[in-house]
């Protein structure tokens, strides 16, 4: 279903996603009767107030979290009592590419600013990249292990966020036992998408820095995240979100991605899935080659920059390729 995450608390409110029974997991009551939903704030919190009937598994394991008002126990029509750990995402190894990206990202964050970053090898080594900076702060649909590390360090400190100062503010946690164990201590909101992805919200983080990846990335600077060549490999997320707010009102909007993939360039001449992030959402495409700034360059100028950062092996079919858009069209791509 093609939306931003911004609309899905609307589209539960309108019922065009429509909820009827909602199945949640969420930490045991406090004092008050009220229970959590843990690690798992995000779209949830939002559908349950306009799903009729509720269901709760209550697991002893779930740590009690703040930022989004508790759901009492009697709203549940039944609960499940259970004590099992909560499930881990490993993250695959960061490799030497990875590391390549990550050092010319970490060139384009300044002390001060406020990162969203997703989850993955690249986004662990892009956080493992900003290990030298100060006072940065952190805002995003996801929290994870990279995230906790660099509090750990005292590099997050959210000292200068506009909103929100000392936050960590988040949808859902994803990582290890890790990161799960330490929630309770750490300064972490999860609060709503109503929240966290709105443009409203996001537009007063005047230093959000978006640190996104992408499947593809044309001569324009357009963005495929969802699928190549016929193959569904991702939804439009937050992405659109995030790094048109970064854009527009906020510090700077990267795209992330590794210059191959499967043997194929992913600086390509023209998508071969939907647009998901337009261009002039798009601040900087970086790849283990280099970073192509995109910002006030005309269609022409982008593309040239863009395959300077493209593989070598890739480039030169892409500047025939553009050569012959020029000929046949008479004008850029």
């Amino acid at each position: 279903m093609p939306a931003h995450y911004s609309t899905l608390p609307r589209l539960f409110a309108e019922r065009l996603l429509p909820g009827d029974v909602g199945l949640v997991q969420v930490a045991p009551p406090d004092r008050d009767g009220l229970c959590s939903l843990g690690i798992g704030a995000d779209y949830a919190a939002d559908a349950v107030v306009h799903s009729r009937v509720l269901i709760a598994e209550i697991n002893e394991r779930t740590p009690r979290t703040t930022g989004t008002p508790g759901i009492p126990r009697e709203r549940f029509a039944a609960v499940i009592e259970t004590d099992r750990p909560l499930a881990p995402v490993p993250d695959r190894a960061p490799d030497a590419v990875d590391e390549a990206i990550a050092a010319h990202v970490a060139g384009l964050v300044a002390d001060g600013d406020t990162v969203q970053i997703g989850v993955g090898a690249l986004p662990t080594a892009i956080l493992a990249g900003l290990s030298g900076h100060r006072d940065l702060g952190f805002h995003a649909g996801m929290l994870t292990d990279g995230v906790r590390r660099l509090v750990e360090r005292g590099v997050i400190t959210g000292a200068r966020k506009e909103i929100d100062r000392g936050a960590l503010v988040t949808g859902t946690a994803v990582g290890g036992p890790a990161l799960y164990d330490r929630l309770p201590d750490l300064p972490v909101a999860f609060r709503p998408a109503s929240y966290t992805h709105t443009p409203a919200v996001l537009a007063r983080l005047r230093r959000l820095v978006s640190i996104n990846s992408a499947l593809e990335v044309d001569l324009t600077g357009q963005v495929g995240a969802e699928s190549v060549h016929g193959r569904a490999l991702g939804a439009v997320g937050g992405q659109a979100d995030f790094s048109g707010a970064a854009a527009r009102t906020g510090a700077r909007s990267i795209i992330a991605l590794r210059a191959t993939a499967g043997g194929r360039s992913t600086v390509v001449a023209g998508l071969s899935g939907p647009v998901t992030t337009a261009r002039a959402d798009v601040d900087v495409v970086v790849t283990e080659h280099g970073v192509a700034d995109l910002r006030g360059c005309p269609l022409d100028d982008r593309a040239a920059r863009l395959i300077a950062i493209a593989a070598p092996e890739h480039r030169g079919p892409l500047r025939r390729g553009l050569s012959q858009s020029w000929t046949v069209h008479g004008e850029g791509p």
